[in-house]
């Protein structure tokens, strides 16, 4: 398999375990809302969310932990709940603009969220192919 192939399955496979993440999130946490008038409309929003989440998380993120290193060291990692869900609360935002049917109310929602996100998205990549031979 060519190694742009091979990148382009990995690229869906995030995309979709982000989308799982997300939609585990959003039916655990009621001020995680997912809005549209209908099933399939609400199940392409999810899709641009998690492309949305997944942009944030390659272009934003580590600037953050960057920046944010020595918080990280000083609570032996803790801080990345932080991160997590300051990154939730930047694709909601980026969301509204976006005129997408997302929003995470709140800073504890977006700290919870961002935990179930990590974890579900975790194991999803566990299970899901990546595109390795």
């Amino acid at each position: 398999m060519s190694a742009t192939i091979r990148h382009m399955m990995n690229f869906v496979v995030k995309t979709l375990a982000n989308a799982g993440a997300l939609a585990v999130a959003i039916w655990l946490l009621q001020d995680i809302t997912l809005t549209g008038e209908s099933t399939g409309r609400k199940a392409l929003t999810l899709v641009l969310v998690a492309l949305v989440f997944g942009v944030v998380n390659i272009l934003v993120k580590p600037l953050v932990k960057l920046f944010t290193l020595p918080l990280f060291v000083l609570t032996l990692g803790l801080f990345t709940l932080v991160v997590n869900a300051l990154m939730l609360l930047l694709t909601s935002w980026l969301a509204e603009k976006l005129d997408l049917g997302f929003h995470v109310e709140g800073f504890w929602t977006a700290v919870l969220g961002g935990l179930i996100i990590s974890i579900v998205s975790w194991a999803l990549n566990v299970v899901l192919p990546d595109g390795r031979d």
